[in-house]
């Protein structure tokens, strides 16, 4: 696939690292492509895959978004047509709502054409760079409306070496997959148990 990513932070970069390596073209749209921020992941992935945010978007048919979730409106307006893409949006309001949206993926829904769907922001970034625990895959969670937004970000995940990707459900369910998210920060940060650890589904 062509993926475009928009906030190449930690998460950003982390899913940069894992799609490069399993094959897909990766692109990373900036306002500064290759400014001090970004040098570290560019020697990682290649300066070639920096670029402008437009120039990725338009380059490629899927783009993930993991920016601070105030930045989307910026965001939105810099991504230009995404009519027939698909949104991932990997961001979780922990400190800040766009406002009057309660999530990033609620404003997307709102105000692109682009099939919307929630995923990738439910584990640190160091479970996306390594997500194997005692040989086995961890598993990532999704939500939206789109089954074909979906059924990508489904394979995106088993592609970055996950285990599973499971279906929280609907668009009604992003919040809850975003208090999720805090649960994972809960546990791991506030309570000390430290960033490696992450959830695996089982059944009996």
């Amino acid at each position: 696939m062509k993926i475009a990513i928009i906030g190449a932070g930690n998460v950003g970069g982390a899913l940069a690292q894992r799609w490069v390596k399993a094959g897909h073209t990766v692109l990373v749209g900036a306002k500064f492509p290759l400014s001090d921020k970004h040098i570290q992941l560019a020697t990682i992935i290649g300066e070639d895959r920096f670029t402008t945010v437009l120039s990725a978007v338009q380059q490629c048919e899927v783009v993930l978004i993991a920016t601070p979730p105030m930045a989307i409106f910026e965001v939105i307006t810099e991504m230009g047509d995404v009519s027939g893409k698909i949104i991932i949006d990997a961001t979780n309001t922990v400190r800040q709502k766009p406002t009057p949206y309660d999530t990033v993926f609620h404003a997307l829904a709102d105000k692109t054409p682009a099939k919307v769907v929630k995923c990738f922001n439910s584990t640190g970034f160091e479970n996306i760079l390594n997500p194997v625990y005692n040989g086995r895959g961890i598993d990532m969670f999704m939500a939206g409306d789109s089954d074909p937004a979906k059924s990508v970000a489904h394979q995106l995940a088993l592609d970055a070496g996950f285990g599973a990707c499971m279906d929280f459900g609907k668009s009604d369910k992003v919040a809850l997959l975003e208090q999720f998210a805090l649960s994972w920060i809960n546990l791991a940060i506030i309570q000390g148990h430290g960033r490696n650890m992450a959830f695996v589904v089982v059944r009996r």
